[in-house]
């Protein structure tokens, strides 16, 4: 433990350790689920024709940190093989992305105005989930990162 009261030598039992262990693999496992599902749902998708409902930014803040983050809002509606739907996806991932200022989270739904029409992409294998931009976001891999810290850490900390 340092002067500070900060220690990165992980939880002190072998309980705290399996618990971290299990909290990594789960983060680590769902983040690459959700980026491969994310890539399979890029790969099969068909353009449709969509109507931009609502746009705009929302700020979001995290627990007792005052780091404020940034996400694009979305909502457009479309037809699919005769029935209507609703998607706010601008990308496939499940995890949506966040970004460190308005401007940036701006730019991800640029070019998009409320009432026009636009390009959006379904997977028919869920076709009430359409998406925006026809791209992969690095998201999930940011859960993979996180799980894998957790697993090193429980890991470690599981030896001793």
């Amino acid at each position: 433990m340092g002067d500070d009261g900060l220690s990165i030598d992980g939880p002190k039992t072998r309980r705290g350790a399996v618990l971290m262990l299990l909290i990594g693999l789960a983060a680590t496992g769902y983040g690459a689920y959700d980026y491969t599902q994310q890539s399979n749902a890029v790969a099969d998708a068909v353009e449709v024709d969509a109507e931009i409902t609502e746009l705009g930014v929302e700020s979001t803040s995290s627990g007792s940190s005052t780091a404020v983050d940034y996400r694009p809002v979305v909502r457009f509606a479309y037809e699919y093989e005769g029935t209507e739907y609703e998607s706010t996806n601008v990308f496939p991932a499940a995890i949506e992305p966040t970004y460190d200022t308005e401007s940036a989270a701006r730019s991800a739904i640029e070019g998009y105005a409320v009432g026009e029409s636009a390009t959006a992409y379904v997977d028919p294998a869920d076709p009430d989930a359409a998406f925006l931009r026809s791209q992969t976001s690095n998201a999930p891999l940011v859960a993979v990162a996180v799980g894998v810290g957790f697993v090193l850490v429980g890991g470690r900390s599981a030896i001793r």
